[in-house]
């Protein structure tokens, strides 16, 4: 027998990877006290407990602590007790103990590995060769932020105490994606696991005694709806970081809104994978296993959607069932083992159930013919075809090992379908045109897109989605951001607006009326209602009348807004003119606009000129740093560089306030436009003679209709409208403490971000109020992966 007929005789034989050390581990435990509270193993203060089984088998590994509200509060008073010392620890103590962390786990990796195999049924060479290493590079990588944190993040601080809660899906990866920045920043830590998969945290806790971990810097509570619960709403909590699905991340928004606490959502996806007609359709093949058999599909940005140009279906297609046909399903702990079971029996029925669904909406379900094991929570992978776009297996993040396939003609088809949906986390674009790859990436609505690749990750380059995938960063520069916190400089409270019954007495003089109008798609428009309201001078009379806007009028203005696609398709110094054309027009009126500042607020002419001024000083700011604040390139230890793009969030709601009411609505809407933003904008509610003079301006100063509309009215009415309007991406609002708390729970629909002042407005002719600060509440970081070599 040669070596080829060897070869084809060769049988597939299991390799299963030894588990004795990871079962010695759990024999030697006690998990009835698992919770990881101020340095110490507690059980819960209730005492009670929950299960964790192994889907390979069903079996029972521990029955668990389960936190209740009492464990959540001595945790975070731990955290609290803890945070001053390590917050003023300096950068290089604390880089020492993220570095510990960081060793410490490579000396017990195959550990972490096996009991992360074993807890949530993924694949051993998943767990081995991706989960446990990039878990410990974050940790090492971290380190570094911690020591630069003075010098690269100046004026910011550790956000405090921050409650974390991570999901199943990736039990060790989630926990260092959460913990690794936090500490980094000089934060303490108050974290629970998921239910299902509560054994390599545990482990993780050990590793925090051995590595000098102080007391209550990371506490680790084992639990369900009621330790998260507590966690969300505990008032000792600064933050919330949250990975999970994006009915729970509403939830959490409505819940943590008008508190006052930091928020990051990585939330659900349904990513597109789109092969364009030159691709290299064997890699992309490959890739697409990693794209959604990649642990069972059970990941918020699997490739789940399958685009595929026209031309090349019926080729690509066949590939894809050849190499289905080939997976092996078994236990996840045999080192051959492409699928292995998923984390539940719940699970295994939501996906049964979503594929039973498709196939009644039309979707033909295709499944390799192959055995499954007698026990355990199996799924064979799913092939998907005919799916229409409205197919619940195109719309729906099944989290399970099922691809649903769709075709396209042409590049603007592929783009329009990939956006179909309301998620926004990922997606993949193949082609051997790094041209059309690079044309196609800026135009797909997710955070990340891979090219020529897919499932790529590292922390060194940020993550994070889009719409109803959630809005924050985890890992690199931006994901730091998002445990620290500049100190904004703040203005007065602001208090909510009484409406008056009182007729405003009538001023003197024989000028000719001037009707002041709403300002949509580059128009003077009548308000929708056709009621007017009464703006008053400081002395009482009428300075003039407004637009009473209405739910129609927003509307009206939203859909301008969105329409508008010279302004965020203009180049940045192309906006950059605009800006400065439009402070030059600005300036050639500072006369009038001090005078009419002076007759409505009653400041001093020397006041109200230096207003003025600032206004003009702050557009000339946003017009020289349109086309300056720019992304990054990251270079992740593979042969790929991550272009970390800045993009526009799309449609900003703008609630200004009263104080400082032309150099307020300026400094907002100035930012937002200067990053390619279009705008729906309030204008503060007693003020408002000041925004209806300014459209005048805007009117001559080369600003493409659309791009800034104006709508007077009720500021706590219209913020409302804003927040509950799905097509408005983005919301800042600066009003009353009722007023913001509204706007941030109504946000849900959509889960557009949302700033607020809490009730406060800011200095706005402080340093701090400009720049930076802002700019970075108006972009969206994009990070699209370009891979090199052969």
């Amino acid at each position: 027998m040669n070596i080829l007929e060897r070869y084809h005789a060769m049988e597939y034989g299991p390799a299963p990877e030894a588990r004795n050390e990871a079962d010695a581990w759990l024999a030697a435990r006690d998990f009835s006290k698992a919770l990881f509270i101020d340095g110490a193993w507690k059980a819960a203060s209730g005492g009670k407990t929950f299960e964790t089984s192994e889907p390979s088998s069903g079996k029972l590994l521990a029955k668990i602590s389960d936190a209740g509200a009492a464990d959540i509060d001595a945790a975070v008073a731990a955290a609290t007790k803890a945070l001053p010392k390590w917050s003023a620890s300096s950068g290089y103590q604390r880089a020492k103990v993220l570095y510990a962390i960081g060793r410490a786990m490579q000396r017990h990796q195959r550990l972490f590995a096996v009991l992360e195999t074993i807890d949530n049924g993924k694949p051993i060479r998943e767990s081995r060769d991706i989960d446990v290493p990039l878990a410990i590079r974050h940790f090492i990588h971290h380190a570094g932020w911690a020591q630069a944190l003075d010098k690269d993040f100046p004026g910011h601080k550790g956000v405090g105490v921050v409650g974390q809660i991570i999901p199943w899906n990736f039990p060790l990866l989630m926990l260092a994606w959460k913990i690794a920045p936090a500490l980094a920043a000089g934060c303490t830590v108050v974290l629970k696991p998921a239910e299902f998969t509560p054994l390599t945290s545990i482990l993780f806790a050990e590793i925090c005694e051995r590595a000098g971990v102080p007391k209550g810097v990371v506490n680790i509570v084992q639990g369900g709806p009621e330790a998260g619960g507590a966690i969300v709403n505990h008032p000792g909590i600064q933050k919330i970081a949250f990975t999970g699905s994006s009915e729970v991340g509403k939830i959490i928004r409505k819940a943590t809104a008008g508190s006052g606490k930091k928020l990051s959502l990585e939330l659900g996806g349904k990513s597109a994978f789109i092969v364009f007609e030159d691709a290299d359709l064997d890699s992309a093949v490959e890739g697409l296993v990693d794209g959604i058999w990649f642990n069972q599909g059970q990941v918020c940005c699997a490739g789940s959607r399958l685009l595929v140009q026209e031309g090349i279906a019926e080729a690509l297609i066949a590939k894809v069932k050849t190499r289905m046909s080939r997976l092996r399903v078994g236990s996840p702990l045999d080192k051959n083992t492409d699928i292995g079971p998923l984390v539940d029996a719940t699970q295994l029925d939501r996906v049964k159930g979503l594929v039973a669904e498709g196939a009644r909406q039309g979707a033909v379900c295709w499944q390799p013919d192959a055995a499954l094991p007698s026990s355990g929570y199996y799924h064979l992978p799913t092939l998907a075809t005919g799916v229409s776009p409205a197919n619940i297996l195109a719309q729906e993040e099944v989290f399970g090992p099922v691809l649903a396939t769709m075709t396209f003609r042409n590049t603007e088809e592929a783009i329009e379908l990939a956006n179909n949906t309301r998620y926004g986390l990922a997606a993949s674009v193949w082609s051997e045109n790094v041209n059309l790859a690079l044309h196609v990436a800026p135009q797909l609505k997710a955070g990340v897109v891979w090219v020529n690749g897919t499932s790529m990750f590292d922390a060194a380059c940020g993550f994070g989605g889009y719409r109803e995938s959630g809005f924050g960063r985890e890992g690199g520069r931006e994901g730091m951001f998002e445990y620290l916190a500049a100190k904004l400089p703040l203005g007065p409270v602001i208090k909510q607006a009484t409406i008056s019954a009182q007729p405003v007495e009538q001023a003197d003089g024989a000028a000719i009326d001037r009707t002041a109008k709403l300002f949509i798609g580059g128009k003077q428009v009548r308000p929708d209602g056709n009621y007017s309201l009464a703006v008053a001078t400081a002395k009482g009379k009428l300075a003039g009348e407004v637009g009473f806007g209405n739910r129609k009028d927003i509307r009206d203005a939203v859909s301008a807004a969105r329409a508008c696609k010279a302004w965020p398709e203009a180049t940045a110094y192309n906006r950059s003119q605009v800006l400065y054309y439009l402070a030059e027009n600005l300036s050639g009126r500072a006369g009038e606009f001090a005078a009419r500042l002076t007759e409505l607020t009653g400041a001093t002419p020397k006041a109200a000129r230096e207003e003025v001024d600032q206004s003009i000083e702050r557009l000339f700011l946003y017009a020289g740093l349109a086309d300056k604040f720019e992304g990054r390139v990251h270079q992740p230890p593979a042969r790929a560089v991550t272009l970390a793009l800045h993009e526009p969030v799309g449609v900003v709601g703008i609630v200004a306030p009263d104080n400082a009411p032309l150099l307020g609505l300026i400094s907002l809407i100035a930012p937002a436009l200067a990053m390619g933003n279009t705008v729906v904008a309030v204008p503060s509610e007693k003020y408002p003679l000041l925004a209806t003079d300014l459209y005048q301006v805007i009117e001559y100063s080369d600003v493409p209709a659309g791009a800034i509309n104006i709508v007077t009215g009720r500021t706590a009415e219209l913020a409302g409208v804003l927040a509950k309007h799905d097509d408005v991406d983005g919301l800042w609002v600066f009003a009353d403490a009722e007023t913001c708390a509204k706007a941030e729970a109504w946000s849900i629909g959509n889960l557009k971000r949302v700033w607020s002042g809490n009730g406060r407005s800011l200095d706005w002719a402080s340093d701090e109020a400009a720049g930076d600060a802002l700019l970075r509440r108006a972009i969206e970081v994009k990070n699209v992966w370009v891979p090199y070599g052969d």
